[in-house]
């Protein structure tokens, strides 16, 4: 024989086993986190901050350009 012989493959196959209760149990957390995530509100005190920030930015450069 010239030709070599095919090797046999070797799977290293795990068996999964399907769990019903810890299927639901992922389900909720899923769900309970997408509702948690959707009433938060963002934070309104980032916007006053800037607002802040740069009114006093404007009155500085007003103070020291002599405008006021």
């Amino acid at each position: 024989m010239l030709m070599r012989k095919p090797k046999y493959r070797r799977f290293e196959y795990q068996p999964r086993y399907y769990d019903p209760e810890k299927d639901e149990r992922e389900k909720r957390k899923k769900r309970l986190k997408f509702r948690y995530a959707r009433r938060t509100k963002p934070r309104k005190t980032n916007q006053f901050i800037y607002i802040g920030v740069f009114i006093l930015a404007l009155y500085v450069y007003l103070k020291l350009s002599g405008y006021l």
